[in-house]
This record gives structure tokens, C-alpha cells and sequence, in this order.
């Protein structure tokens, strides 16, 4: 059996994907990669026939993204699994490194490790998540997906324990996948950078690039499904309050950004969007923001001055890769 699959979807962007194969194909001695592509109208299949030694799957129909990587699981043969957008490249011998940790830890469902956020313009940013905890991390995993999606290796055998990806919630999808594997399995955690990370961007056409509709989804998620969990129904009534409260704080650090990104772009709509959502969370959720950010010079350095919103954002991802305790 093949040691590792890794599985790139990809959707008429064929100019990325040789690098991205070849940063797969560097990453570890012995991997499948599985390349499938989402009903592209361009060039990507015959793109991908010019490369050798890859596992090519065309869908007709688009899929989005967790629909095409539960084809592409189910296409895969590795003992270990991963994926790989095809904008990322993983760095050389990363899964070797995984694996073997994984291997020496055989009651753990998965590994993740650091990833290196990049811009379109190649800018490198510090590596996330800053600390990365490792055992049962369920609890917060439940207050925030900790787990950049790419960096993550899993065991197939657990996979076949929760099932597939859910691909009635895209862009989320993958932390419901972690949220049910840690409910069963502990983790173990590399801390070093495994892979290169392309930022998304209102321009990306990423998933993940709407930040309040992924927000808002993940509220309307944590209600309906994660209140169901069966750790979360066996938990005490404070746990689950403490764990509702931690996941508002959380999001209410993203959806401050929005606001304030929005209303010095001049755009009161998705300002007002964005802070609408933000009165859905945790009824302390506002004292906590207004402790924290609500001074004076931070609303001007928020709105007015383009150097210092830049700022501004990276303590917004600096504050958000570490554990808070309000």
C-alpha cells in the first residue's frame, strides 16, 4: 500500500499545478497524488497529461471543493492521507516527517503542522498557527479550526471510522472533519512549517476568501451540529457554556476586523453585515471587544491610515493563532 495520498483538486487554474505536484512529489518517498479536477473548461486535463506518475480524475459536474476531495478519497490508496490546494506547494520532506511521527504515535488519527502564509506577491508572513497543542484538542478545536487544512496528514482507517467530508457545508468542511475525528482520536503536532500557504483574497475565488459568510456559517454549524456532538451532550452545562463563549470570542475578533475594514472601504453595507452577525454571539462578546480594542487610537488606526490597518490585521491573526482565556 501506498504510504501517502495526497489529493489536489483543482478548477480551471492549470497554470498552478505542476508546482504544486512537484512540491508533493518532494514532500515524501512514497506518494500517490491524486489530482482531481472539478469540471474544469480550459486546459487542465491536458495539462495533466503531460505529467507523469499521477492519478488523473475528471468530474463533469462541479463539485466544489469538498465534493471533489470525497472523489478523490475515494479514488486514493494510501495508508496515510492529505490534501493540496493547488495555489499551495508543500515543503521538501514534510511528509516523511509526519508520517513518522504519526507512525510512532499509532493511537492518534492525524498530524498537523505549521504552515507559512504567503500573498499573491510571494510576502511571507510569520508561521500559524504560533502555538500548536497536540493530544485531545477537541475543546479547542471547537472554539477555532487551529488546523490549516493542507498541513493536516490522517490516518485512512480513522477516516473510515467518521466518515467522508461533509459536502453540505463548503469552506468549512474540513473543520467538521477534524472536529469529529478529535471527538474519537487524540493528535500529535509538528511545530515547524510543512508547507506554503496562498493567503486568500476577495479576488482569489477561493472559499475561504468571504470571511463573514464563513463565519456565519460556522455560527449556524456550531448550533445545529456541534451542540449535537457526543462529547458535547455529555459535557457539563458549563463546559458547553465556556465553549460557546470562547467560539464568540474568537469569531468576534474576525467580525471586528470586517466592520472596521468595511466602514473605512466606505462599504456600510457589509459593515453593517458584519457587525449584525457579530450581536448574534456571546451576549459578553461586546464587553470583551470593547476591552480589548475600543480605543480611541486603535478606531483611527482602524479607519484612517492604510499602514497602520496593516498593522492593525497582522495582531488580529497574531491574537487569533494563540489561545485567549476571557
Amino acid at each position: 500500500m501506498t504510504t501517502v495520498s495526497v489529493i489536489i483538486t483543482t478548477h480551471n487554474r492549470p497554470h498552478l499545478l505542476p508546482r504544486a505536484i512537484a512540491s508533493a512529489r518532494t514532500a515524501g518517498r512514497d506518494v500517490e497524488i491524486v489530482v482531481v479536477d472539478d469540471a474544469s473548461s480550459d486546459e487542465t486535463a491536458r495539462v495533466c497529461q503531460e505529467i507523469e506518475n499521477i492519478r488523473y480524475v475528471r468530474v463533469e459536474h462541479n463539485q466544489q471543493v469538498a465534493g471533489a476531495r470525497n472523489i478523490g478519497l475515494v479514488a486514493s490508496h494510501g495508508q496515510f492521507i492529505t490534501f493540496l490546494d493547488d495555489d499551495d506547494f508543500r515543503l521538501p520532506g514534510s511528509l516523511d516527517k509526519q508520517v513518522e511521527l504519526l507512525e510512532r504515535n499509532p493511537t492518534a488519527a492525524l498530524i498537523y503542522g505549521q504552515v507559512t502564509p504567503a500573498s499573491i506577491n510571494d510576502e511571507r508572513a510569520a508561521a500559524f498557527p504560533a502555538i500548536c497543542p497536540q493530544g485531545d484538542i477537541f475543546w479547542e478545536l471547537l472554539t477555532r479550526n487551529l488546523i490549516p487544512c493542507g498541513s493536516a496528514v490522517f490516518r485512512r482507517s480513522c477516516l473510515e471510522r467518521v466518515g467522508l467530508l461533509d459536502d453540505s457545508i463548503p469552506r468549512i468542511d474540513d473543520w467538521d472533519l477534524w472536529l469529529r475525528l478529535t471527538e474519537l482520536f487524540p493528535v500529535v503536532s509538528l511545530c515547524a512549517p510543512v508547507m506554503i500557504w496562498r493567503q486568500a483574497t476577495a479576488d482569489s475565488k477561493q472559499g475561504s476568501s468571504n470571511t463573514v459568510d464563513v463565519i456565519n456559517l460556522s455560527l449556524t454549524h456550531f448550533r445545529a451540529r456541534c451542540l449535537q456532538m457526543v462529547r458535547m451532550k455529555n459535557a457539563s452545562h458549563r463546559q458547553r457554556r465556556q465553549a460557546w463563549r470562547r467560539f464568540s470570542f474568537n469569531f468576534a475578533e474576525h467580525l471586528a476586523w470586517e466592520t472596521f475594514r468595511s466602514l473605512r472601504a466606505g462599504q456600510l453595507n457589509r459593515a453593517f453585515v458584519s457587525a449584525r452577525l457579530l450581536l448574534r454571539l456571546h451576549p459578553a462578546t461586546l464587553l470583551y471587544l470593547v476591552r480589548k480594542w475600543a480605543s480611541a487610537a486603535n478606531i483611527k488606526a482602524l479607519i484612517t491610515n492604510h499602514e497602520d490597518l496593516e498593522t492593525a490585521k497582522n495582531r488580529f491573526k497574531e491574537i487569533r493563532s494563540v489561545p485567549d482565556n476571557p
